[in-house]
């Protein structure tokens, strides 16, 4: 496939799994616009970048100006930045409930609506990059599984919404190795023990959910929206499993 001369925004593009989406839609021959709060030493070919907080209401709108100054049209709006740190839900403070529910949540909520009319005019699609939190309990992580949930009833309602004009998917992310990886996993060990008890034997790559985003973003698959692609390898086994064969043995 070919994004020759097409905009692809990627929000959280300058590393991990962002970085690893721009990337590959730059190898198709896309103009990349990519955002953060601090410009990365390198950029894909042919990318923009914008220093921006996208949690701030007013950054949706800026984001798409410069997009379509820099090209003039936009494709696809990849919602990629999320994130929240582990906090047990007792200690946690409203203030980084707010921020973990603006950046997961409300901001790709504005995105998307700053967006629509350049989208409708091209014909353009949406991308929200949910998490496995957002379909099973994540103790912790409250307020992140609780947004990346409330983010794919906004891809199925948006798809229903603003069709036919405007496609908009959602990838339910499993566990992913990147840069920051081994400090959250407890290093390389840790994420060796972690990839032998995934059904697939390893941790997912950002180019595995860069390939699924180029597919959801192919103008070609103009009858996919509304979906929820899982692309976790697999899943995660069920502690249940685990909790049984630890019984069996202590029987």
């Amino acid at each position: 496939m070919s994004f020759e001369n097409q905009t692809i925004i990627v929000t959280g593009g300058s590393r991990g799994i962002g970085r690893g989406i721009a990337e590959s839609f730059s190898a198709q021959g896309a103009n990349i616009i990519i955002c953060g709060r601090r410009e990365p030493d390198t950029l894909p070919n042919n990318a923009h970048f914008i220093s921006l907080d996208i949690r701030e209401p007013s950054a949706a709108k800026t984001l798409i100006n410069f997009a379509i100054e820099k090209t003039g049209r936009i494709d696809c709006l990849i919602n990629n930045a999320g994130g929240g740190p582990p906090v047990a839900s007792k200690d946690a403070s409203p203030n980084l409930t707010h921020k973990v529910v603006a950046l997961n949540l409300l901001a790709p909520i504005n995105l998307s609506q700053a967006a629509y009319p350049a989208l409708k005019e091209t014909g353009g699609s949406i991308i929200n990059i949910s998490s496995v939190s957002a379909t099973r309990s994540s103790p912790g992580s409250v307020a992140y599984g609780a947004a990346k949930a409330g983010l794919l009833n906004v891809t199925t309602s948006l798809a229903m919404e603003w069709a036919p004009e405007i496609r908009v998917n959602a990838i339910i992310v499993g566990l992913v190795k990147t840069e920051a990886s081994a400090d959250h996993y407890g290093g390389e060990k840790g994420m060796a023990h972690l990839a032998s008890n995934l059904p697939m034997k390893r941790m997912g790559e950002p180019a595995d959910i860069a390939r699924a985003c180029l597919f959801l973003a192919n103008p070609e698959n103009s009858y996919v929206s509304g979906a929820c692609l899982e692309v976790f390898g697999g899943g995660e086994p069920p502690s249940f499993l685990k909790i049984a064969e630890e019984a069996h043995k202590l029987g």
